[in-house]
């Protein structure tokens, strides 16, 4: 049985408040730690991450967590080289009781690490949650107790998020949304290389529910391998509802069938394949001169055509109530809160 590995806690580490994405890029998050001795925790927690594999891959770590455990990511360039490629960003570990999908996401950067061919542009980031992760054991949240994907800046984080907690959730602690938007290190971080890395798709692995989520303007795929499309609906602050809603950009999530047992290989192998073909048939073919949201946002009543007409994508605090697409009257109620 492997060994436990205790957190390191840093009282009053971060000194926090919801800022505009522009400040809150600047907020010094320096890891206290290095990339192999993340690699060294991760092996240690997790059975199917091998400490010499994770060291090959060199990640690079540019904040830390809220007790400064290392943020880690890591970018797969294609292959043949292709400086116009779309850019995917692959999130692991956002709920860190969900063992399986910041496994998954190791075992993915391996293979793109050895892949010949390969069309796009990755950075994956396998465990954005490490405390929640490396707690004993292993938890939802992060350490200031915030469920991470409720935590984005959606615009309708202010009027919904607080009251959608207490009345839909009763209050459940493993899903408290945080006092504000952005109110955690680890969703500020994210949210800060969104805007950096500037994706024309996200992917983000989940467990233990067995199915596919798509958030996004465009046609879902029906299925990737064994996960079936079921939409469960967005929830104020979620990944789904910020960068799919209020971005427009494709957010697919896989919720993996166990948060504690890997996928078969097959099983993992046509999860692989079917999204590659989805993301090849879907994506623009070169990535944009100009990056910005796809989706166009109609301040009238129709959709303008002008790219010039886009909303700015950042800071998206600042949107109006109604610029944004997301209409509690339009949005069916989720099936569960599952993410």
């Amino acid at each position: 049985m492997k060994a436990r590995i205790p957190t390191r806690l840093l009282a009053g580490f971060f000194v926090l408040t919801a800022l505009p994405l522009a400040v809150m890029a600047q907020v010094p998050m320096m890891p206290l730690g290095t990339t192999a001795q993340a690699c060294h925790a991760f092996a240690q927690r997790l059975r199917s991450v091998d400490e010499a594999k994770c060291l090959a891959l060199e990640l690079r770590a540019d904040a830390g967590s809220q007790s400064g455990f290392p943020l880690v990511f890591k970018d797969f360039a294609p292959r043949p080289a292709n400086p116009d490629a779309p850019r995917i960003l692959m999130i692991g570990g956002m709920h860190g009781d969900e063992l399986t999908s910041v496994s998954l996401s190791f075992l993915w950067m391996e293979r793109l690490q050895t892949e010949r061919l390969q069309p796009f542009h990755w950075r994956v980031i396998p465990a954005s949650n490490p405390d929640g992760l490396l707690a004993w054991p292993s938890r939802r949240m992060n350490l200031g107790g915030i469920d991470l994907n409720r935590n984005f800046p959606s615009a309708d984080w202010d009027a919904s998020a607080l009251d959608y907690w207490e009345r839909r959730t009763g209050s459940d602690p493993r899903r408290f949304p945080g006092a504000a938007a952005l109110s955690a290190p680890e969703t500020q971080w994210l949210t800060a290389h969104i805007a950096a890395f500037q994706p024309h798709a996200i992917v983000s692995v989940h467990a233990p529910y067995g199915l596919l989520d798509f958030d996004g303007p465009q046609k879902p795929p029906r299925r990737f391998g064994p996960l079936h499309l079921r939409q469960l609906g967005i929830f104020p602050g979620s990944l789904g509802n910020y960068a799919g809603v209020d971005l427009g950009l494709p957010v697919i999530t896989l919720e993996l069938p166990h948060a504690g047992l890997m996928p078969s290989p097959s099983h993992a192998q046509r999860i692989w394949t079917d999204m590659l073909t989805w993301l090849s048939e879907n994506l623009p073919k070169r990535a944009y001169s100009v990056w910005h949201p796809p989706l166009l946002r109609p301040t009238g009543g129709e959709r303008p055509t002008d790219p010039s007409a886009h909303l700015s994508a950042f800071p998206p605090t600042f949107l109006r109530r109604s610029d944004s697409p997301h209409d509690q009257s339009r949005v069916p109620p989720p099936v569960w809160s599952t993410e």
